[in-house]
C-alpha cells in the first residue's frame, strides 16, 4: 500500500508543532495588516498575542485564500517524493481555497498520473477543521487506505459540530457574515450572538444571549443537546486571544460531561481576522449539525 500525506491549510488552527510531529502538510495563506504582508505557518507569521493587540488597536487586516499555483506546489512536493495526498481543505461555502486546492490536484495528477491527490471538503473552519485533520490521522494510523481515510471523513463531517460566540460582530460585518445593522444593534444592547457552522459548511448566527458569561455557557448547552461522541474523539476549544474564557468553557465541560480529553488552541489570523478577538469556539463530536 503506498504511503499518504494528510494535508490541511494551516488556518485549521491546528498547533503547528503537532502537525510537524504527525507529518501533516500544511498550507499558510497570505494576511495583511496596514501595509505589512504576512503568511501563516511560517517565520513570517505575527504570534497570535500581537495580531490581537494590533486588532483591538483598530487596525484591519486583509486575507486571501490558498491559491491553485501555491497548492499545486505542495502537491506536487509531495508526490515528487513518492507519497500519495489525502488533502482536507476549510469549508468550501467560506472560501474559494477548496476549489483551489481541488483544481491543483487535478493538475498535479495529470503529471504524475500514477499519484492520487485527493481533496476532501471539510465544511468546517478553525479547529473543527482541526478536529477532521485529527480523524483523518486516527484512520491513518489504524492502518486505513488513503479512498478509505477519505470516504470515512467525507461520510462523518456533518457530526463534527462547531459553537461560537464573538466578541464584537463588526468583524464579521466586514467579512459579510453579518448586516451592519446587526452589529450595531447588538453591539449597543451588550448582546452576545451565538452561531454555528451548518450541514452547508456556511457560518450561521442562531441565537443571542445577553452577557459574556451566558454566551460563553450557551456554548455548553448546545453541547448538551448534540454530543454523541461515536468517533471517540476529544472536545476542542479555540480562542482569539481569551484564555481564560476558553479554559472556562473547558471547566463547564468537564463538570457537566466528565470529559478529560479536551484541546485548547488560539484562532490563527486568518480566521481571526472576520472573528475577531475575544472569539470562543468549541468542537466536538455530535449526532448532526442541526439546530
Amino acid at each position: 500500500m503506498k504511503e499518504f500525506i494528510i494535508s490541511a491549510e494551516a488556518f485549521c488552527d491546528m498547533d503547528p508543532a503537532y502537525m510537524q510531529q504527525q507529518h501533516v502538510n500544511l498550507m499558510g495563506a497570505v494576511y495583511a495588516l496596514s501595509d505589512d504582508e504576512y503568511q501563516e505557518n511560517t517565520p513570517n507569521c505575527l504570534d497570535p498575542k500581537t495580531f490581537y493587540d494590533r486588532l483591538r488597536k483598530g487596525e484591519m487586516p486583509r486575507t486571501s485564500q490558498v491559491s491553485v499555483e501555491q497548492a499545486r506546489a505542495s502537491f506536487e512536493e509531495i508526490v515528487r517524493s513518492g507519497k500519495d495526498v489525502l488533502h482536507i481543505s476549510f469549508s468550501s461555502a467560506l472560501s474559494g481555497t477548496c476549489q483551489s486546492c481541488t483544481i491543483a490536484a487535478n493538475d498535479v495528477m495529470e503529471r504524475y498520473p500514477d499519484s492520487k491527490v485527493l481533496v476532501v471538503d471539510s465544511l468546517s473552519a478553525s479547529m473543527g477543521h482541526g478536529l477532521l485533520v485529527e480523524y483523518a490521522l486516527r484512520l491513518k494510523a489504524a492502518g486505513k487506505t488513503i479512498e478509505e481515510t477519505a470516504a470515512l471523513v467525507t461520510q462523518n463531517r456533518l457530526k463534527f459540530c462547531h459553537y461560537f460566540t464573538v466578541d464584537d460582530l463588526n468583524h464579521l460585518h466586514r467579512g459579510g457574515r453579518v448586516s451592519k445593522v446587526s452589529a450595531v444593534v447588538v453591539g449597543m444592547l451588550g448582546i452576545k450572538p451565538i452561531l454555528n457552522v451548518n450541514e452547508e459548511g456556511k457560518l450561521i448566527p442562531f441565537a443571542k444571549v445577553r452577557g459574556r458569561k451566558q454566551s460563553l455557557l450557551a456554548l455548553v448547552e448546545n453541547m448538551k443537546k448534540k454530543y454523541h461522541n461515536d468517533l471517540d474523539l476529544p472536545v476542542f476549544i479555540s480562542h482569539g486571544d481569551a484564555p481564560e474564557d476558553a479554559n472556562f468553557v473547558a471547566d463547564q465541560i468537564r463538570e457537566h460531561f466528565g470529559i478529560q480529553d479536551i484541546r485548547i488552541g488560539t484562532i490563527g489570523p486568518v480566521i481571526g481576522a472576520h472573528a475577531g478577538p475575544g472569539t470562543v469556539a468549541l468542537f466536538f463530536i455530535g449526532k448532526d449539525r442541526s439546530i
